[in-house]
C-alpha cells in the first residue's frame, strides 16, 4: 500500500520538499483528476493530511527516516492550503501548487477538509514536533471549536482529534468541546443506530467512524454512557454489515477500514473479545471476504482497489483506498518494513525521489 501511495506522490512546485498524492489512478496507474462535480484537481488535503496521520503513525513506530521525510513533504503542501484565517482549501488545479479556491468540494473551510487539515497539523506536532504544524493548528482550532450544525460524520473527526490531544496531555482547554461534541453526536440516532446527518434513514458506511470515537472518548471522560452508546450502535448497525461481508450495493476500502476502527476501539475500551473477532473478520473483506470473492487488497503489486460495485471489483486504484487500507491493516504494513522500504523507494518517481528519499539538507531535524 505504501508502494502505492509512493507512485502517486509527486512534487508540488511550491518549494524543494513539497509533495502530494494524486487523488486518483486508472488499472495501469496513470493519474485522473478529480472532476466528480466539475474541474477539482489533482491533489487535495483531504489526501494529504491523512497520508500524513498514517505516515506520522508507522514513523512513530519504525523511526525510519524516509517515513519521516514523506510526511514533512506532505506537511509543506498542506501549510500551503491553509490560508491565513486559518481555513483549508481543498483542491490544486496543477502540480504548479494552484489552489481551487471556488470549487464545490474545494472551497475555503469545507467541513471535512478543514477537519483532516486540522487533524493532521496535530499530529504533526504531536508526533514530529513540527514548530510550524503547531502554530497553523493553532490558527485552524478556532474555526472547528467554534462551528456550530456540524454533521456527526465530521464531529467524529473532531472528536477523534481531541481524543488524541488530550490523551498525550497537550490542549486541556479541549475537555469541554470534547464532552459537547459527543453530545451533539449523540442527538442524530435512530433507534440505536448513530447517524452521519441528521435527514437520512441509516448511516452510509463510508467514513462512519462515530462507534470508535464515541468509544475512545468515554473512556477518556469517564462517561460510560457514551461508551454504551457505542457499543449499542455497532451491534446494530456494524455487527450485521460485518458478518455478511459487507453485501451492500457499493462498498469502499473507507467504509470497511471506519468499521474495522470503530471495532478496534470497542475492543480496547470494553475488553469484549467479540469485537475483535468482528475486527478480523472486517480485515479478511480486503483478502476476499466479500461479494466479488476477490482480493481487494493485490498483496503483490501493493495495491488496494477502489472497492466492490454490484458485486464487481473497481480495478482502479487511488489515493484514499490506499491510505485507510493500510490503516485497516497497519499491523502488516508495520510486519514489512523495513524489508519492503527498497520496493517503496523505487515506486517514488525520479523527481519525487530526489524529495523525499535524499531530501534537501535544510529539512528540519
Amino acid at each position: 500500500m505504501l508502494r502505492q501511495l509512493a507512485r502517486l506522490t509527486q512534487g508540488v512546485d511550491i518549494g524543494p520538499r513539497a509533495v502530494a498524492i494524486a487523488v486518483y489512478a486508472d488499472g495501469d496507474d496513470r493519474h485522473v483528476m478529480a472532476a466528480d462535480f466539475g474541474l477539482e484537481g489533482v491533489a487535495c488535503v483531504d489526501d494529504a493530511a491523512r497520508a500524513a496521520v498514517l505516515l506520522c503513525d508507522i514513523w512513530a513506530i519504525t523511526r525510519l527516516p524516509l517515513l519521516r521525510a514523506w510526511a514533512e513533504g506532505l506537511a509543506d503542501f498542506l501549510l500551503h492550503m491553509q490560508r491565513d484565517d486559518g481555513s483549508f482549501v481543498n483542491f490544486i488545479v496543477d502540480w504548479r501548487g494552484r489552489r481551487n479556491e471556488k470549487g464545490p468540494t474545494s472551497y475555503p473551510g469545507g467541513s471535512f477538509w478543514q477537519a483532516r487539515g486540522t487533524r493532521a497539523l496535530a499530529k504533526l506536532w504531536m508526533v514530529l514536533g513540527d514548530e510550524r504544524a503547531h502554530e497553523a493548528l493553532l490558527r485552524a482550532m478556532p474555526l472547528i471549536r467554534e462551528a456550530t450544525d456540524v454533521p456527526p460524520d465530521v464531529r467524529a473527526i473532531h472528536i477523534h482529534m481531541a481524543n488524541e490531544l488530550l490523551r498525550v496531555g497537550t490542549m486541556p482547554q479541549l475537555r469541554g468541546d470534547l464532552e459537547r461534541w459527543c453530545e451533539d453526536v449523540l442527538r442524530f440516532r435512530r433507534g440505536p443506530v448513530l447517524l452521519d446527518n441528521h435527514d437520512e434513514e441509516r448511516p452510509h458506511l463510508w467514513g462512519h467512524v462515530q462507534e470508535g470515537a464515541l468509544a475512545e472518548a468515554g473512556a477518556l471522560l469517564d462517561r460510560p454512557d457514551l461508551v454504551a452508546a457505542a457499543r449499542e450502535s455497532a451491534r446494530a448497525y456494524l455487527v450485521p454489515l460485518v458478518e455478511s461481508g459487507f453485501d451492500e450495493r457499493t462498498v469502499q476500502p473507507y467504509g470497511v477500514a471506519s468499521a474495522i476502527y470503530s471495532l478496534e476501539k470497542l475492543h480496547e475500551v470494553t475488553h469484549d473479545d467479540h469485537f475483535s473477532d468482528l475486527a478480523a473478520k472486517a480485515r479478511a473483506w480486503f483478502d476476499g471476504r466479500n461479494p466479488a470473492a476477490r482480493p481487494v487488497y493485490d498483496r503483490e503489486s501493493g495495491r488496494v482497489h477502489d472497492g466492490i460495485d454490484d458485486g464487481v471489483l473497481n480495478v482502479h486504484s487511488g489515493a484514499e483506498s490506499n491510505i485507510v487500507g493500510a490503516q485497516a491493516l497497519i499491523g502488516d504494513v508495520i510486519a514489512s518494513l523495513p524489508e519492503m522500504l527498497t520496493l517503496i523507494e523505487a515506486s517514488f518517481g525520479p523527481a519525487v525521489r530526489a524529495r523525499v528519499v535524499a531530501p534537501p539538507i535544510a529539512r528540519s531535524a
